[in-house]
């Protein structure tokens, strides 16, 4: 794989059982480029080692005075010398190709994730730690993989320099052949605290990412109440919290490179002093010292790759590790027997049999949620009112098949046309159910961008823009951009340019145009003001005439709108009707939809126990009435 190959087809089924598993399968799954970097590694490190034979030789003609030998010399250094180029642009090429490789395709894989689990992930990861996987964690996964063949080269070229140095020189040698070893394996005992460091670190980074992340999405709301000072100083203290961390894992790792440049120097001295000691005594000759001098002032060069792929394995290690936890989740299904499953693949990369059960085939027909005992009619627009917010979201999520893994355990499937959602493949269930939270993402690029999503074609960009009321939010883009049509302009990274009103409603204009068979919609006009909220509950109830429509909301104009209104109190359907029937029957409903407090719940009802006291226009039950009903006309 070369980098203008890039991105791939297919990026493979990870093993992501743990992090060094997944570390692993990068590296099996990268195994040609490995070998062309070890290839090229071995040809760099083999000429480098080469050099010291050649001075020693060199300057024993000298001292010979052997014109011949020396010319030999010089010749075979010249051949080095092209030999050391031509291995270090080639190793340096085949190494940024493997780290931009592994990188690409751990970025393929994550991405890849995040579409499968949807909503689901940032409920089991931080959202500071998905941008750390994401950013830094990639960078340091594809520095491990492409270091180890490097590692591997130098490793190989310090054993054959050490038994080269056994046979040439005995008595020197065996010197190198203890010393060596004790370099390589010096820094091990530092390695566990500076790894327990620079984990401290990232996990200090990660946390000063999400709050920097939850500022900036915020800084409406903060500008807005005067809150700016306040994060901003909770952010200039996580900011040196990382500092401090940063300072303290760095004095480990320049205690590491201390080590490894202080062990070698002692070593090269005790070479030279007992070399000097042989070539008095006439055991030795002045090329043999200078040549076992000059391969162990080489073997620092190797040798520092050893630091490097400590310091690699150390800082990918925890990055593998949060990658193959966002990997290992996955989509809740059910096998045969009702229990809790897996969708796709396991977490070693096994094909799961779950997606053929049903085949291609889009399931229709009425939608079921056996866990509430919700039934929304196909063809029919229906409301749905929870008393908890979070609790309509979660049925939401679980009404598009995207259960919630706290939930799986406990809760059926939903049905559709009686097939459960979790157990078909992912793109059908989305292609048969699109859920809308309640807190929609606008990618940025330009308005036709974001509406040119897969859809039926059986609805245009116009017309869901008008459905959705989306006309000054045209206006807004089209003076932003003077020299371009309203569906050219540019929209910025979360709307963060619109009101929160107008993110709404282009999110729903968004959802509109792919025209799904079951299309759920979590409070889509709680930012939305309540006449142009009117009109939008219009637009909706007639574009998706026909069509199934699921709406969690307790406003009033939505729910007057609806075809069927089902009330649900304590996680189960209480009372199912129209709006303006269960303002009047229920009164739980009517407590949620006008937002009653209990005293005036209590006063209703004593108002409602009195005999004959007759319930004139200034009763609260009479006051409660007429505000829905004129809310609603």
């Amino acid at each position: 794989m070369q980098i203008r190959d890039l991105p791939y087809a297919d990026p493979g089924m990870p093993d992501a059982r743990s992090g060094p598993h997944f570390l692993r399968w990068l590296g099996r799954n990268q195994i040609d480029g490995q070998l062309k970097s070890l290839a090229w590694g071995l040809l760099h490190f083999g000429s480098i080692a080469v050099l010291p034979y050649l001075v020693g030789y060199a300057v024993q003609a000298v001292v010979d005075r052997s014109g011949g030998r020396l010319a030999v010399a010089g010749g075979v250094m010249v051949l080095c010398g092209i030999a050391i180029a031509l291995g270090d642009t080639m190793l340096h090429r085949t190494a940024v190709t493997n780290w931009i490789t592994a990188a690409a395709r751990v970025q393929q894989l994550l991405a890849r994730r995040t579409a499968q689990l949807g909503s689901a992930l940032t409920r089991r990861v931080a959202a500071g730690e998905v941008v750390a996987v994401s950013t830094g964690d990639v960078e340091k996964i594809g520095w491990f993989v492409e270091a180890v063949s490097r590692f591997a080269a130098a490793a190989v070229t310090v054993v054959l320099v050490c038994v080269g140095l056994l046979v040439y020189q005995p008595a020197l040698g065996v010197v190198v052949a203890v010393g060596v070893p004790v370099l390589a394996l010096a820094v091990l005992p530092l390695l566990p605290r500076a790894t327990r460091r620079a984990d401290h670190q990232r996990e200090k980074a990660g946390r000063a990412t999400e709050l920097a992340s939850d500022t900036v999405a915020g800084l409406r709301v903060l500008r807005g109440i005067g809150g700016e000072e306040l994060f901003l100083d909770r952010y200039r203290r996580a900011s040196q919290e990382v500092r401090t961390a940063a300072v303290r894992s760095a004095r480990m790792w320049a205690a590491i490179s201390a080590v490894q440049v202080l062990l070698p120097g002692l070593l090269l001295i005790v070479v030279v002093w007992h070399g000097v000691n042989l070539a008095r005594e006439g055991r030795i000759t002045i090329g043999e010292l200078v040549t076992v001098y000059s391969a162990v002032t080489m073997l620092t060069y190797p040798l520092r790759h050893f630091e490097e792929i400590a310091m690699a394995y150390s800082f990918s290690r925890p990055s593998a590790k949060r990658a193959a936890r966002v990997l290992s989740l996955q989509r809740t299904t059910r096998d045969e027997d009702g229990e809790p499953g897996g969708s796709g693949t396991s977490a070693a990369g096994e094909t799961s049999s779950v997606d053929d059960l049903y085949g291609p085939e889009i399931p229709a027909g009425d939608l079921y949620d056996p866990a509430t005992g919700l039934l929304a009619p196909s063809g029919r627009l229906t409301a749905v009112v929870c008393g908890d917010p979070d609790e309509a979201g979660r049925l939401a999520e679980r009404l598009g098949g995207h259960a919630a893994f706290d939930d799986a355990e406990k809760l059926p499937s939903v049905l559709l046309g009686g097939v459960p959602l979790d157990e078909i493949p992912l793109a059908t269930a989305r292609t048969a159910v699109l859920v809308q939270d309640k807190d929609p993402v606008l990618l940025s690029g330009t308005l036709r961008g974001l509406l040119d999503v897969p859809a039926s074609g059986a609805v245009s960009a116009d017309e869901a823009l008008d459905a959705a009321q989306c006309s000054d939010v045209l206006d807004a883009l089209a003076q932003a951009s003077v020299d371009e049509a309203p569906l050219d302009a540019h929209v910025t990274e979360r709307g963060r340019s619109l009101s929160g009103g107008q993110r709404q409603r282009l999110a729903l204009a968004r959802s509109l145009v792919t025209d799904p068979g079951v299309l759920v919609l979590d409070e889509p006009t709680s930012a939305v003001d309540s006449h142009t909220e009117a009109r939008v509950a219009e637009g909706i109830k007639g574009l998706r005439s026909g069509r199934t429509t699921v709406v969690l909301t307790s406003s009033p104009l939505l729910l007057d709108r609806a075809e069927r209104v089902v009330f649900l109190h304590e996680g189960e359907v209480a009372a199912v009707g129209e709006h303006r029937e269960l303002v009047h029957s229920e009164p739980r409903y009517r407590a949620v939809v006008t937002r009653e407090t209990d005293e005036e719940r209590d006063a209703v009802r004593l108002d409602k126990e009195t005999p004959g006291k007759e319930r004139g226009p200034g009763s609260l039950a009479a006051i409660n009435i007429e505000i829905d009903i004129e809310e609603t006309a």
